[in-house]
């Protein structure tokens, strides 16, 4: 978005990769990244701009004209994952209902004998419910959340990012004590926050701790406008899946498929560049090469 003295401008990239979407309120318009955003200050949902699309609000009202050649869309899958709020709806997929779908497509490829499932909230908690109801296993608050701590993954430092875990969750152990525990998180970045929770859960009293992921392994870096971390210190990318199990303490350890992913999402027109390196827009001057992964204790 861009704002002129008498002008604001809405521009979305060709391939749509991020969301932005247009709201009124009476005979005013606003843009927002997201729909929850109008939600919140009262007005009304329009539509989303289009990829490759530029809106002019000034005052004579809202104005559309054509800004880039459109390209095959590819919106982030990752928006559906974890970024967007669960109350959001984007590009017509609404995330908290996107997010169930990706549990009962888990509960599909990964059945497991247990007495509970928990979230890691807030982003693992639509899809663990899709879980628990495709297999009729109990849901239960196995994780409470300090709602005044902010996402651990985007902290600068490992210890910042230890630090938060510790203060954002803390295990239920009326909940866990002597069951066999379905976790479910939205993805794995470094391992950081996994190999806590793990540890966390056990030390709660659970017998049996199962670790299932709604997003395929991250192994790749995003250069679309999100700070992810750099190829190197993605775990997936370093470690294969039972490293990984081996490297967090669980007990079992399942991947959504890209293909379930996609099932989930009901369209093929999302970018996966996070999770197969296969960038729908060009990216210069990659280092596709491995480098060492600097295992610490856990």
């Amino acid at each position: 978005m861009i704002m002129a003295e008498d002008k604001l401008f809405g521009l979305r990239d060709p391939q749509g990769v991020r969301p932005l979407c247009i709201g009124r309120m009476g005979d005013r318009y606003c843009l927002a990244s997201e729909s929850c955003a109008l939600d919140t200050i009262g007005a009304e949902f329009i539509r989303d701009v289009e990829p490759g699309e530029i809106v002019v609000i000034d005052e004579d009202g809202l104005h559309s004209r054509p800004g880039f050649t459109k390209t095959a869309r590819s919106s982030c899958a990752f928006e559906y994952i974890y970024f967007a709020r669960p109350d959001s709806t984007m590009d017509q997929l609404n995330v908290s209902e996107s997010r169930r779908q990706m549990g009962i497509e888990l509960a599909r490829e990964c059945p497991i004998e247990a007495d509970i499932v928990i979230a890691v909230p807030d982003s693992g908690t639509a899809s663990a419910l899709g879980y628990a109801t495709a297999l009729g296993i109990p849901f239960g608050e196995g994780l409470i959340k300090n709602r005044y701590v902010g996402r651990t993954f985007i902290q600068p430092t490992q210890a910042m990012r230890e630090v938060g875990v510790r203060l954002k969750l803390n295990a239920n152990a009326s909940v866990l004590k002597d069951k066999r525990v379905v976790m479910i998180d939205d993805s794995i970045v470094r391992g950081t926050t996994s190999c806590k929770l793990v540890d966390m859960v056990k030390k709660a009293g659970a017998k049996e701790v199962h670790f299932l992921i709604s997003s395929p392994p991250v192994a790749y870096p995003c250069y679309y406008g999100i700070d992810t971390a750099e190829r190197e210190k993605l775990i997936a990318n370093q470690l294969d899946v039972e490293g990984i199990r081996k490297y967090i303490g669980a007990d079992s350890l399942h991947y959504i498929s890209e293909e379930a992913l996609l099932r989930a999402l009901g369209t093929d027109a999302v970018c996966l560049a996070c999770f197969n390196g296969t960038y729908p827009i060009p990216i210069s001057n990659l280092n596709r090469g491995k480098n060492d992964f600097e295992i610490q204790k856990c």
